[in-house]
């Protein structure tokens, strides 16, 4: 390699002593102005070579270049178009040992042959200007040099700039989404909630409204049963005004030839009034048998009452009216004491319930 002799040794004079002085000599390490000559310096070995200089920059400027574009990167601000151009000059043996430019990765396409033509000629392309630009627009696209934009840093700044936008803007969209989401299901669960709660209140109304509606109707019923005995009982009456209830239909016993009582019996003393219980026909009135003194009235529908046991028969024949006496109690036939036996036959001579026909022509028994 080659190099120069080392200069001498330089002592800086004392303190108070201007350090341009060219006179100053003294003591141990005094110092004079040194001008090198073609004998006190060795010859250089070798040759120099000056590289090409390519857009303002030698081969060796390249190198530089690609630290320049490294600075860019990690900073994002660094630019070497502030600083003017260096031609660096090295020897032989180092320049030789250095690789070729085009061989670096990101800078072999700023150094092609293209890109030196349009730079000789000063013409072509907008990919040949952003090839001939400074190496400090590695980071330039073809639409920032047609723009005008080749500062690397700043459009790599712009470009980090505009994915961090981007990133933020995703992730944002994102958390809407999820927001929104959120949001729907909540509003769902709570339609739902709202729905389930109002249908169950539909059904409670519903189910009151029924209630009320049946309690509605059994009243009426009852209103319309009551209007009807009440006009029923108008019209019907009791066959006695005063008695005790001895025996009732149905009741068992050997008294009765058949095993047990067919009729009701109201216990009164001899001689208490009958009364029609509703206005009909007497049908027939005499002896029968066990039943004494028998009177037979025939209502409208068909219906027959019979009065048994009697003392005294009062008609015995023709209409009578409701309420009408027909007849006393007495203990004539098979009996052990006064008292009126009733039964009452429907049109097809089946014996039913005196009590039960009674109360369902609105009378209290």
């Amino acid at each position: 390699m080659a190099s120069n002799r080392t200069a001498p040794h330089a002592t800086l004079p004392p303190q108070g002593v201007p350090h341009d002085s060219e006179t100053y000599v003294g003591g141990e390490g005094a110092w004079e102005e040194w001008n090198p000559t073609e004998e006190s310096v060795r010859p250089v070995r070798g040759r120099h070579r000056v590289a090409k200089q390519r857009g303002g920059l030698g081969r060796s400027s390249t190198v530089l270049g690609v630290g320049v574009i490294a600075a860019v990167g990690a900073g994002g601000i660094a630019t070497a178009q502030d600083k003017p151009a260096i031609s660096i000059s090295l020897p032989d043996a180092i320049a030789d040992s250095l690789p070729d430019a085009k061989s670096l990765p990101g800078v072999g396409t700023l150094m092609s042959d293209d890109a030196e033509s349009a730079s000789d000629s000063g013409s072509g392309t907008g990919e040949a200007v952003v090839a001939a630009a400074p190496l400090t627009t590695a980071g330039v696209t073809t639409a920032d040099a047609r723009q005008g934009t080749t500062d690397a840093g700043e459009a790599l700044r712009a470009r980090i700039l505009q994915q961090a936008e981007q990133q933020q803007a995703a992730a944002d969209a994102e958390v809407q989404l999820a927001a929104e989401k959120e949001a729907a299901e909540k509003a769902a669960a709570e339609a739902k909630q709202q729905q389930t709660a109002a249908e169950a209140k539909a059904a409670e109304e519903k189910r009151e409204a029924e209630e009320k509606k049946r309690q509605a109707e059994e009243e009426a019923e009852r209103k319309a049963e009551e209007e009807r005995l009440a006009k029923l009982a108008a019209s019907y009456s009791m066959p006695l005004s005063s008695y005790t209830l001895t025996s009732t239909y149905g009741q068992a016993g050997a008294m009765w030839s058949s095993g047990q009582h067919t009729g009701l019996d109201f216990a009164a003393p001899t001689g208490t009034p009958l009364k029609a219980v509703h206005g009909g026909t007497i049908k027939s009135a005499g002896w029968s048998g066990s039943y004494g003194y028998r009177i037979v009235l025939e209502l409208s529908d068909g219906t027959e009452i019979w009065y048994c046991h009697l003392s005294s028969m009062t008609v015995t024949s023709g209409e009578v009216g409701t309420g009408d006496v027909i007849g006393r109690v007495g203990a004539t036939g098979n009996v052990t004491g006064a008292h009126l036996h009733m039964e009452v036959h429907t049109p097809d001579g089946a014996g039913v319930d005196p009590a039960a026909w009674l109360r369902g022509k609105g009378l209290s028994v």
